[in-house]
């Protein structure tokens, strides 16, 4: 009976995609309820939700993945739709030229490579290595990077949303820590670091620490998503 019952949703692309669906709706409604505490990010609830349906249903991932897969399509047009808030923040990019360049590719080395360093230490597979390096970057470019660089997509999006959750949760301590008080600099810190789930704690901070935020978020992304692939293809 599981069996069949397994078959058939499997083959059902509408019902699992209904159910991402219905799971996110329900994620933002616990998110808003917890007054967006990292910890009750959309991402989670909603991946632990599917995996729940998953488990009880004996779906395997690779069948719920192609049932709805046109999430999955949707996130080329996402990464497209970064152009965005690029032009939205030009002007602050254009006064502060290469100095807000040079911060967020700082920023944006330091943090996956730190990262891949305990991996190579430690004499992890090269597939997580790869994995490992895309981490700082949003989800759709850290996929479609990890697959050119030979890592894997989905390990790099688990690590792509933990490191953003590691970092809403605990960049108030290190800004207090180190006493970073000027707004620009979180912004530009929890965009480049953190990402889009850094940019989400942004703008519980203010509006101009999440304009920051976004554009630390979009251009880190882009240029590790050119950078990565130019040096580690084929590795």
């Amino acid at each position: 009976m599981s069996d069949i019952l397994s078959t058939t949703l499997s083959i059902t692309g509408g019902f699992w995609l209904s159910l991402t669906l219905i799971a996110y709706a329900a994620a933002l409604v616990v998110n808003k309820y917890c007054k967006g505490h990292p910890l009750a990010h959309p991402l989670i609830t909603t991946s632990a939700i599917i995996s729940l349906a998953l488990l009880v249903s004996q779906v395997s991932v690779t069948n719920y993945q192609t049932a709805a897969s046109f999430l999955h399509w949707l996130l080329g047009p996402a990464t497209v739709a970064l152009a965005l808030p690029i032009y939205r923040q030009w002007h602050v990019l254009k006064h502060y030229g290469w100095r807000l360049l040079l911060s967020i590719v700082i920023g944006g080395v330091i943090a996956p490579i730190t990262a891949w360093l305990g991996l190579w230490v430690s004499s992890a597979s090269t597939a997580l290595q790869m994995s490992m390096l895309v981490k700082s970057i949003t989800t759709p470019l850290a996929m479609e990077t990890a697959s050119q660089i030979n890592g894997i997509p989905a390990l790099a999006a688990v690590f792509v949303i933990m490191t953003g959750i590691a970092g809403a949760i605990m960049s108030t301590w290190v800004f207090q820590l180190c006493k970073v008080n000027d707004t620009q600099a979180q912004g530009i810190a929890l965009g480049t670091v953190a990402h889009a789930v850094g940019t989400a704690k942004a703008l519980q901070l203010g509006d101009d620490v999440a304009a920051m935020a976004t554009l630390g978020l979009c251009v880190n992304g882009i240029v590790t998503a050119i950078v990565l692939p130019v040096f580690f293809i084929g590795a």
